[in-house]
């Protein structure tokens, strides 16, 4: 078996892959853990997104959980940062978020965060998966100390008081576009915006249990840009299903990725004196022109592996206080753990206020360079090709040579989903995408053989 843990948890098909005995099993074994690394009775907090498994996979950690002697704190449906923000406010010694973030209804995940609030470290992860893989029944508890459940009835809006106070002033007289991708954000976002004075029109907010993320959020935009200009809204924002990212549409309906709204951030945040060491943190994936437009704004750069969590790393590493992802996934580290997709929209719109400009004059400051991504279907035995498949090899060199200077080219295996990612970006698209094919053509030929 290849490792259970990812770049962003345990991810796979609620049911099959993910199913209840592995769930009841991760939680026997995040709470063992937990046990040897405290001194006391550990107590877990649990949330979840909208997903129909959510609710089966929840029974599933509870139980294992409090088998082992600890005990659950379950927080109901709520987005993955909030978690996160909990977990210290609770003073609890971990947290679990059942989701599968962008992943369609299928799929869900467990992510567990430590007491401070941040993902585990690998060598934590590893020391529960070596666990999870073991006999279990040595650690089982009867009587009295079995462990107890309880219920947190306040959680929700108690993150939400967070995300305002994050808050410097109000955003009275703001209209903006809410897309919840009928995830998390369903629970937190009309409360949110109301709480800032901001009159929000929400879309997607109904859950079903099986509508979540299903074209809509952040990676379906479409249905944002009609409906926000039919408000005439100054702004809309989108959420994944468990609103740790968010992507913007300015008053125009063009999108904002998260490179964009990393550079209105960071000039923003030097302007006044706030971004710690002039700095901010990027992923090895962020657009080309992003680096242009640091190099000109006087904003040092760090790139890191691609993975919020390796972002937060280096921002921790070296005492940098924003950091984030094309994806959507920002970090603002004097206010959260992780990626936080509403502190994002509400932190972009109260940039618009104190600037006095529509989001597309300060989305103009960065210049995307065009950008293909081709996503190839590839299993654990697939990714291998690109460390071992001299052809691949050799393809991606030449290719990356006729490039030169005016482009780049990154291929990767996702952490968290079961394909191979050609990027390349340049000024030129039509060579770019030939360029791309080309790549991703080769691998898939030495995949199949």
């Amino acid at each position: 078996m290849g490792r259970l843990f990812g770049t962003d948890g345990v991810r796979g098909i609620a049911g099959t892959e993910l199913t209840c005995e592995l769930a009841m099993r991760i939680g026997r074994a995040a709470a063992v853990v937990l046990t040897r690394h405290t001194s006391h009775k550990p107590r877990l907090v649990i949330g979840k997104d909208t997903r129909l498994s959510s609710d089966m996979l929840e029974a599933a950690m509870t139980a294992g959980i409090c088998s082992v002697g600890a005990d659950a704190e379950v927080l109901g449906v709520i987005p993955t940062p909030a978690v996160a923000y909990l977990v210290k406010q609770y003073k609890a010694d971990a947290g679990i978020m059942i989701s599968a973030s962008h992943n369609p209804m299928e799929f869900n995940g467990i992510k567990l965060f430590n007491a401070e609030g941040y993902k585990l470290s690998d060598s934590l992860e590893d020391e529960i998966e070596e666990i999870v893989s073991g006999d279990l029944a040595q650690y089982l508890k009867s009587g009295a100390e079995i462990g107890r459940i309880s219920y947190a009835d306040n959680a929700a809006a108690d993150y939400v008081k967070h995300l305002v106070d994050s808050v410097d002033g109000d955003l009275r007289g703001m209209a903006v576009a809410v897309d919840c991708a009928n995830g998390s954000a369903s629970v937190t976002a009309e409360a949110l915006f109301k709480g800032l004075g901001a009159q929000p029109f929400l879309i997607n907010n109904e859950p079903d249990g099986i509508n979540i993320n299903d074209r809509c959020g952040s990676t379906h935009m479409e249905s944002l840009v009609n409906f926000m200009k039919a408000k005439h809204c100054a702004l809309g924002v989108a959420f994944d299903g468990d609103a740790d990212r968010c992507l913007a549409v300015d008053e125009d309906g063009i999108q904002l990725d998260g490179d964009k709204m990393l550079a209105i951030f960071s000039k923003h945040m030097k302007k006044n004196q706030k971004l710690a060491k002039d700095t901010v943190v990027v992923t090895v994936m962020s657009n080309l022109g992003f680096f242009h437009f640091a190099e000109q704004e006087g904003v040092q750069t760090l790139a890191a592996k691609v993975g919020d969590r390796y972002v937060l790393e280096e921002m921790l590493k070296g005492g940098y206080c924003l950091g984030g992802e094309q994806s959507g996934h920002i970090i603002f580290g004097d206010y959260a753990t992780t990626g936080d997709g509403q502190l994002s929209a509400v932190k972009l719109m109260s940039v618009m206020k104190k600037e006095r400009k529509a989001l597309s004059e300060l989305g103009a400051v960065m210049e995307r360079y065009p950008q293909v991504l081709v996503n190839i279907k590839a299993d654990d035995i697939g990714k291998r090709v690109l460390e071992e498949d001299e052809t691949v090899k050799g393809t991606i060199e030449a290719q990356t040579g006729e490039l030169g200077s005016d482009g780049r080219i990154l291929v990767r295996a996702s952490g968290t989903e079961p394909l191979i990612r050609v990027m390349v970006e340049g000024k030129n698209f039509d060579a770019i995408n030939r360029c791309a094919l080309k790549i991703a053509n080769v691998i898939k030929e030495q995949i199949g053989k």
